[in-house]
């Protein structure tokens, strides 16, 4: 947005809130830590400069709306005595993880998901490779295998639309035993890649996986959760991105991503069971990507 347009509507929005507020300029100006005088500059719109932070902060705090419908950014007033932070850190770990997630996920219903994983799918990983991961990871399977279950069903609504990015080179290597991987069972790799498989041909379209080479394209794992948040996985939290422009942009990185996918993903699942019956004896990493 122009800051013209920006300080236009910030100043309209200004006097909406002096008007409802029951306050002549002089108390209103104080509530706020501002003078008079301050406070007609910014009614005035002689300037396109906006208020520091800390007044605009305090506007916001004073009279219960959010940052984001005061500067024009959301339509949303956010009266509920809190702020809405643009950037916020959440842990992630155990019982609050799923309680996160569930939350994240219902508020978005309806409306897209993008999601970059940091390895295998929750929701198409076999009760082996949960096993296996909650082993070298000291997390709870009982959790774990719920997490997985509530994505699967989450899935099966009609009105669900995700889509699903990851390199292609970590199925590549899950398939070879190789990294985290290397003391999962052959037998089981080849499962869990037939049933990852299998799902990718249940659940679509409405969940859409595409691979792309990870050697030409770098990706940290995050989930945009339709227009509302951002969440960015760093190991036991998120950190959530709410503000307007952030998520349009991890949106135009995730279809940069999908711009450059090898896979698409109506061709996943059938590069997926090629995977699970190839034989790897006599090949190296280096020849298959």
């Amino acid at each position: 947005m122009d800051k013209r347009d920006l300080s236009g509507v910030f100043r309209e929005r200004l006097r909406q809130l002096l008007q409802r507020s029951d306050r002549n300029q002089s108390e209103f100006a104080a509530a706020v830590g501002i003078d008079r005088s301050a406070l007609s500059q910014l009614l005035s719109g002689a300037s396109t400069r906006l208020p520091r932070a800390e007044t605009l902060l305090n506007i916001a705090t004073e009279n219960k709306v959010s940052l984001d419908w005061l500067l024009g950014l959301s339509q949303d007033e956010g009266l509920t005595g809190e702020i809405r932070e643009s950037l916020e850190i959440e842990e992630g770990s155990n019982d609050r993880n799923h309680t996160l997630l569930a939350r994240w996920h219902a508020e978005a219903a309806g409306t897209k998901i993008r999601y970059v994983p940091a390895g295998i799918p929750d929701l198409l990983r076999t009760q082996a490779l949960i096993d296996y991961e909650a082993d070298i990871s000291n997390r709870s399977r009982e959790k774990q295998s719920g997490e997985t279950q509530y994505r699967i069903e989450y899935n099966r609504r009609p009105e669900t639309d995700m889509e699903v990015c990851m390199p292609r080179h970590t199925l590549d290597i899950f398939a070879r035993g190789l990294g985290v991987w290397s003391g999962l069972a052959e037998r089981d790799r080849r499962a869990q890649l037939a049933h990852m498989a299998e799902l990718l041909d249940d659940l679509y379209p409405t969940f859409r996986l595409f691979l792309y080479d990870g050697r030409l394209r770098y990706s940290v794992p995050y989930t945009i959760f339709g227009p509302f948040r951002a969440a960015i996985y760093v190991g036991d939290m998120y950190l959530v991105l709410n503000a307007n422009d952030p998520i349009r942009t991890l949106a135009r990185h995730f279809d940069n991503l999908i711009r450059a996918a090898e896979v698409n993903a109506h061709e996943t699942a059938a590069y997926v069971r090629r995977l699970a019956q190839a034989d790897f004896s006599a090949k190296s990493l280096i020849d298959a990507i």
